[in-house]
């Protein structure tokens, strides 16, 4: 088949999805993409941007694109008849939190709800996504002071589906023994954005530092322009044991940290699958994260008393642990990235041909 992708926000997971689907598809498949930048704007105009763009839709036999696209919009525009559509959530606008001091514009929910009506195939990035979705779509609805569709609950259930994304595993193999620790290395990958709650994650290292615990910490992940200002500070706090810091470009190079890494921690309160927690697990780092959104879900249940944490004593004490005594985890770690293996694109990729396949007709 001939494949259209449209991605709004070329930039982090989107960007990595896109870039991989594309090459592991057996399908050809073009990519038209938009930076990384204004997502409100994106979501309310990266439609009106595309249909200019495209020179001959009909020659597609499906299109894919991700939740930042008012499909309706595309449709509504569309010259001639638009392929059948998968779209695919990486995040929702229900239940997405907002940056403090911001109130919910339900402008941005009510646009998933019709993008997801107007496509052919609904896909979420995991079940705890696509259960938090679905939990937050009637009351979202019951907001609307009459005639309220709850109609479209059940007809975007219908056609709604799980499929986790892949990740790029090709440079990864299992640990096959102990890491030279001395001392451990702390990894934080994640985005440099308020939903991941860096504030936490620096006081939790700042309570272990303070008990004597020695370690090595590399601050990785992307910014996009606003950062949380804790990052401005993290130099000057942390600067006899920071070996790294800021975003690595570079994948081989990235994954170089991984491997190097004995810990990766999560403060999230947003996370919908975790690609950074799945690399980093795949790569050797013993994984400690919240017992909420996806993270018990992509942890085997064996290693929940090991990997997730309910409060922040708890966090700063299974940190102190896997701190003082790395090698007492090797074995645990191993067993960890072996587990992830699964989420290998070469593993995923046939889920999605398939569905677009059936789609296409």
């Amino acid at each position: 088949m001939r494949l259209l992708f449209l991605e709004p926000f070329y930039g982090g997971s989107h960007r990595d999805f896109a870039d991989s689907f594309i090459k592991h598809t057996k399908h050809d498949a073009d990519l038209y993409a938009l930076p990384a930048r204004f997502w409100k704007w994106r979501m309310r105009g990266a439609a009106l941007h595309f249909i200019r763009q495209i020179k001959e839709i009909s020659a597609y036999d499906a299109l894919i694109c991700s939740d930042l696209m008012a499909l309706t919009d595309f449709k509504a525009l569309c010259p001639g008849k638009c392929p059948p559509v998968m779209v695919y959530f990486h995040e929702n606008q229900l239940t997405y939190p907002v940056q403090p001091g911001e109130v919910r514009d339900a402008h941005f929910g009510f646009t998933d709800i019709t993008t997801a009506l107007a496509a052919d195939r609904v896909v979420f990035n995991s079940n705890t996504h696509f259960n938090d979705f679905f939990d937050h779509l009637s009351g979202f609805i019951r907001m609307m002071p009459d005639y309220r569709p709850a109609w479209a609950i059940e007809k975007i259930r219908a056609k709604s589906a799980v499929c986790y994304p892949g990740c790029d595993f090709s440079m990864a193999a299992a640990p096959t023994g102990p890491k030279t620790e001395n001392p451990p290395l702390v990894i934080w990958n994640h985005r440099w954005e308020f939903d991941k709650q860096p504030d936490i994650f620096f006081s939790a290292l700042e309570t272990v530092a303070k008990k004597g615990i020695d370690f090595r910490l590399a601050v990785l992940g992307e910014s996009y322009g606003s950062m949380p200002p804790v990052f401005k500070s993290v130099e000057t706090r942390f600067n006899k044991k920071l070996v790294h810091f800021g975003y690595v470009k570079d994948k081989a190079a990235y994954f170089k940290w991984l491997r190097a890494g004995t810990v990766v921690v999560s403060t999230a309160i947003q996370e919908n699958f975790g690609i950074a927690i799945v690399e980093a697990t795949r790569f050797g780092c013993l994984p400690l994260v919240p017992n909420r959104l996806v993270y018990p879900e992509l942890i085997p249940d064996e290693m929940h008393h090991l990997c997730l944490y309910n409060t922040f004593e708890q966090l700063t004490a299974k940190l102190s642990g896997i701190l003082t005594a790395p090698q007492d985890y090797a074995a645990i770690r191993r067993q960890l990235a072996g587990s992830m293996a699964k989420y290998d694109w070469r593993e995923r990729i046939s889920e999605f041909d398939q569905a677009l396949e059936k789609i296409a007709g």
